[in-house]
């Protein structure tokens, strides 16, 4: 059974697949230098009925998440783009974890002293060093289509790799995003697709319209997103993650939500779709269990306890513990 964590990390990006090898593959960091405050949300949240869950402002720390599950080592850390708030605790994680391999893409950002924000520089400074030494974790450049051991080959009997698909970028959009220095690494994030038991998820970094240009106009590549089962959103789900054209083609039954400010966020295009979204502000950290459906379960009670009311989709009322975090279903897609 294959586990996704979609986790509420500010405004930043942290996802968790527990794969059927028993690999761990964690997709980008957020607040790992931060509190975790997940637990004072479960009484914060109780004394609101509906609208603003306001979860955003209870994240998760990701590193004190991962001990809770008692992992000891991480199999593959995928970096889907150099920014920021997506190595937030870079230099935590890797010192508390031994990883393994780590995915990242051959581009040439620079970051100018004082250009931090609310971000540490140590991250930064760590992030160049692992990409100097290569070894220990060994770095790995990865790109659309290419197929390997461990990833999307067989390394074990009956499974096929980790089934991780690299959609995008491709080395002609890596080599055209450096040439012109326009500071926009969006450009070559990482859009990653992970299939298992013919349930497909899309992970989608903060890729943008170039990324999805040229993925849209790949014949095969259009085949391999079409009706997916669950989609994390572009961007966090900016309007800057692409055209109206993908969410066509992808017509996900599910789409995930990461945090962003209100005016930011693309919610628009998903409701004249149809489509059903849920975002970690409403529903905190949020689960799918992999099986002969995806069970979906959210940390944020009260919010399942609306959602139930509205009975959208199928209900299973159970719940499960993971490391030292509460979950509850939402439903089965």
């Amino acid at each position: 059974m294959g586990r996704i964590h979609f986790l509420n990390v500010l405004e930043g990006d942290c996802s968790i697949i527990q794969h059927d090898s028993n690999n761990i593959s964690i997709m980008d960091i957020c607040n790992g230098n931060g509190e975790d405050k997940s637990y004072e949300s479960v009484y914060f949240s109780s004394k609101i009925p509906k609208g603003n869950y306001n979860q955003k402002e209870y994240p998760t720390n990701p590193i004190q998440y991962i001990k809770s599950m008692g992992i000891k080592y991480i199999f593959r850390f995928i970096l889907t783009h150099p920014d920021m708030d997506h190595m937030d605790g870079l230099k935590e994680l890797f010192e508390n974890f031994n990883v393994l391999n780590f995915w990242d893409t051959a581009n040439n950002k620079v970051i100018e002293d004082g250009n931090f924000g609310q971000y540490n520089k140590e991250d930064w400074d760590y992030y160049q060093e692992i990409r100097k030494k290569s070894k220990n974790p060994k770095v790995l450049n990865i790109y659309e289509g290419e197929c390997g051991k461990f990833y999307n080959k067989n390394d074990y009997p009956n499974i096929n790799g980790d089934e991780l698909y690299i959609l995008s970028p491709t080395k002609e959009l890596i080599y055209k995003v450096n040439k012109d220095n326009s500071n926009n690494y969006n450009d070559l994030s990482y859009i990653i697709l992970y299939k298992n038991k013919n349930k497909k998820i899309l992970f989608a970094g903060d890729s943008e319209e170039k990324s999805w240009n040229i993925l849209m106009s790949n014949q095969k590549l259009r085949k391999e997103i079409q009706n997916i089962d669950v989609l994390i959103a572009p961007h966090h789900g900016r309007k800057s993650g692409g055209n109206d054209d993908f969410l066509y083609l992808l017509n996900p039954k599910l789409t995930l939500f990461g945090n962003a400010k209100s005016k930011d966020l693309n919610y628009y295009d998903w409701k004249n779709k149809k489509l059903l979204y849920i975002t970690n502000n409403q529903a905190g950290n949020i689960i799918l269990d992999i099986k002969d459906s995806i069970y979906v379960y959210c940390s944020n009670k009260v919010f399942i306890d609306n959602f139930h009311k509205d009975k959208i989709i199928n209900l299973q009322q159970n719940c499960i513990d993971v490391g030292n975090y509460k979950y509850y279903c939402m439903g089965v897609i």
